[in-house]
């Protein structure tokens, strides 16, 4: 890996795979269906592979939708806060279950998408679903936080209740199949299950309507961690489903492909302004935007934490925001230009969200064998940089 050109991300299949027998076995033991979250992690090189495991994919718009349609081709489904008018064709067309997160939307387009459905759908339970809000926080970082107090995302019980009180609002739920709530982010099971609970008090009554066929549970579920609690996370799955008779998904993105990426990348420079700074050719701003979003200090191979190792150095780019920091790190040996770094856990958010910012170059992606040997999947130049904008 140490040989490849730099920066580069790297997928470790060898990784991905066991993820996937995880998330197998979980689908084996409880009868419910997972699907990958391409807002993670879109790959579609290991589409092949994944779809080998899990049941399909789930998309957060048209252009996810229709690569989940033509790269993995099993089931597809998407969520939206809202939906273009000009896209909603296509996107009943092509997807089996279509979730909204308003009355509005259903009103809107839910008839639509019910018509489409009758005349495509393979999949069974199938069609229209409503993202609901259980108002339920189990989690610290506000801008993750679904349940957040004023969230836009899901319906909450009382606009649940104004909605149904009126007849529109009751044409257009007649048309729903399922409910969808999505209000984790790297949790274990035991936030689901406070989840599930506000689910249950709050809406219950509604799983309970023979017209509600399918509950997806969301992402978030950290199920490939190493301490994640598989069988309370079973235990509540073989709950939902035969208490109210629906068929229950996941849409896991990190669990998928948790810890199974690499970024390599090399040191240019060395600056000591009171501070030994490596300059990168890799940038926190461009190749791994949650860095500074959450934030968050990704892991680095053959590291420790500032100070704890013989020799510490602050990690930075060749970018001019000033504010581009990786993180502190130490190491047991002197670090000097030319030498070669490894991040990881690169595989998820990383890639998908990576940008062109100050003219940086793109990361190629390259794709590592359970033997170690690495295949180039794709690599960018100046074209992808300079087409962007014009």
């Amino acid at each position: 890996m140490l040989t490849i050109p730099t920066p580069s991300y790297v997928i470790d299949e060898g990784k991905l795979k066991k993820n996937l027998e995880i998330l197998k076995r979980v689908q084996d033991n409880t009868g419910c269906k997972i699907l990958l979250a391409q807002k993670c992690f879109s790959g579609f090189s290991e589409y092949e592979l994944i779809g080998n495991y899990l049941a399909g994919c789930t998309a957060s718009g048209l252009y996810e939708a229709k690569l989940g349609k033509e790269e993995m081709g099993k089931e597809n489904h998407v969520f939206s806060p809202a939906y273009k008018e000009s896209e909603i064709d296509e996107i009943a067309e092509i997807c089996d279950h279509v979730i909204f997160n308003s009355f509005s939307q259903l009103k809107k387009y839910a008839s639509k998408v019910a018509y489409y459905n009758q005349a495509t759908s393979e999949c069974g339970a199938t069609g229209v679903g409503l993202r609901i809000n259980p108002e339920c926080s189990t989690q610290e970082h506000g801008i993750y936080d679904p349940c957040a107090e004023g969230s836009r995302l899901g319906v909450t019980r009382a606009n649940f209740d104004k909605a149904m009180a009126e007849a529109e609002g009751k044409k257009a739920f007649s048309y729903v199949e399922g409910l969808h709530f999505h209000t984790l982010c790297e949790q274990n099971s035991d936030a689901l299950e406070t989840t599930l609970a506000a689910v249950e008090e709050k809406f219950g009554d509604i799983l309970r309507l023979p017209e509600i066929k399918w509950l997806n549970m969301g992402g978030g579920h950290h199920i490939t961690r190493v301490d994640y609690d598989i069988a309370r996370l079973e235990r509540l799955i073989k709950h939902m489903k035969y208490t109210y008779d629906v068929q229950v998904y996941l849409e896991p993105g990190e669990a998928v492909a948790l810890n199974a990426g690499y970024m390599v990348t090399e040191v240019m420079e060395i600056v000591d302004n009171g501070i030994k700074t490596l300059i990168l050719d890799a940038s926190a701003a461009c190749h791994m935007p949650d860095v500074l979003e959450m934030p968050y200090r990704p892991p680095l191979k053959d590291s420790g934490e500032a100070g704890e190792l013989a020799y510490t150095y602050r990690l930075s780019s060749c970018t001019c925001l000033a504010g581009d920091i990786i993180g502190d790190y130490s190491f047991d040996h002197e670090i000097k230009v030319g030498d070669k770094l490894i991040f990881e856990d690169m595989a998820i958010y990383s890639m998908v969200k990576n940008n062109t910012f100050n003219g940086m170059a793109l990361p190629s992606i390259y794709a590592m064998d359970e033997k170690g040997k690495c295949r180039l999947i794709k690599n960018f130049d100046y074209s992808d940089f300079k087409n962007r904008l014009s």
